[in-house]
């Protein structure tokens, strides 16, 4: 599995230069709120994903007042020998990305390379908000684990960019719309195949960790919901033509895709406590890295941000003893309190590294 050695950070968020190195088990990173903590995890998510956890635009990744930021990092890989990445973004929008001083011919071929799970406060968004952030998550994790998910997602977005635009036009070339319907339908129905696994396998590995976590008896479900279960998506585009005319866009599809969380019966959202939804998205992600370490044959890299945030020590001591198996990998752990943190790590291993932040620096302790 990748084990991340050492990372070198220029310009990222508030981090203006820094270069760390890491154990290759749990690695704990403490501070107050606003220090940096949540920005460094980002920069090793960034170097395995190229674009940011939590920022949906490049534009806010750049530290004050600078034109480009850099990460790059060395990696122990599977096979045991040491490969670098790089990676470079400048506000003009040109992001390069090298593997041992090569660059890759496109960016998202990097995508998959370095596995990552990421946990984070900010995952509430995906029970709070609308279903593009749920989607988000999926093909995240799909196109992480199937480079061809990703470049068919990629080219059925740019199709559908395509037909919008085309639908905007008060007289669409009908017969030029049904070429593009074709190549969509085409591309729909291997994404709509592999979402529909990834959900079935992901369901029961939700529901055994939601209950290690919460220790309750409450059963989690989670749906996908989709037109493509009614029929294929040329025949839904042919029933919505006059209805995408008069919207002047494309009303069916898999962009409208959507995949509910439910606790006994009832939305997650309007039912579940705090506790419950955070211990459900814990459980999420967890079962995500239990998918991918499956589907690569090893562990992903494990980046837990103030998951302890909203769950008592119970479940944090669930957690914990979940996290520290001999089938997680690498774990970077981000918390306020240190003092807690240290408590329930120094009992489970002796391999760690402890780092202090303040202001955008990180100190080794």
């Amino acid at each position: 599995m990748p084990i991340l050695e050492k990372i070198v950070i220029s310009d990222f968020r508030n981090i203006e230069l820094q270069e760390l190195e890491f154990s290759p088990n749990i690695n704990c990173i403490s501070g107050n709120n606003g220090e940096g903590k949540t920005n460094l995890l980002d920069a090793v998510y960034y170097l395995s994903m190229t674009k940011s956890a939590f920022a949906s635009s490049d534009k806010f990744t750049f530290r004050h007042g600078t034109e480009e930021f850099s990460i790059a990092g060395t990696y122990r890989m599977e096979n045991g020998l040491a490969s670098r990445f790089a990676l470079k973004m400048t506000t003009k929008g040109d992001k390069k990305v090298k593997r041992d001083e090569k660059p890759y011919n496109k960016v998202s071929e990097h995508v998959g390379v370095l596995p990552v799970v990421m946990v984070s406060p900010a995952d509430i968004s995906m029970v709070s908000e609308s279903g593009d952030e749920r989607r988000k998550f999926v093909n995240a994790v799909l196109s992480q684990m199937d480079h061809e998910y990703l470049v068919t997602l990629q080219q059925y977005n740019r199709l559908l960019q395509q037909r919008n635009k085309m639908l905007k036009d008060m007289n669409p070339d009908r017969s030029l719309l049904e070429v593009i319907d074709m190549r969509m339908a085409a591309l729909s129905d291997p994404i709509y195949k592999a979402r529909k696994k990834f959900v079935e396998d992901l369901k029961p590995i939700v529901s055994e960790y939601y209950r290690l976590v919460s220790g309750g008896s409450e059963e989690v479900d989670i749906t996908y919901e989709t037109e493509l279960d009614k029929a294929p998506l040329d025949q839904l585009f042919a029933v919505s033509y006059d209805r995408d005319r008069a919207l002047r866009y494309t009303s069916s599809g898999l962009q409208r895709d959507d995949f509910s969380f439910t606790m006994n019966g009832w939305p997650l959202r309007r039912h579940g406590s705090q506790g419950q939804q955070k211990s459900f998205l814990v459980s999420l992600k967890f079962a995500q890295y239990e998918i991918m370490k499956r589907s690569y044959g090893f562990a992903p890299l494990l980046l837990l941000d103030d998951v302890f945030d909203k769950l008592d020590m119970g479940r944090i001591s669930n957690l914990l003893q979940m996290v520290s198996g001999k089938d997680f990998g690498q774990i970077f752990i981000t918390d306020s309190n240190k003092v807690r943190m240290a408590g329930i790590v120094d009992v489970l291993t002796q391999d760690r590294a402890y780092f202090e932040t303040s202001a955008g620096t990180f100190k080794k302790i």
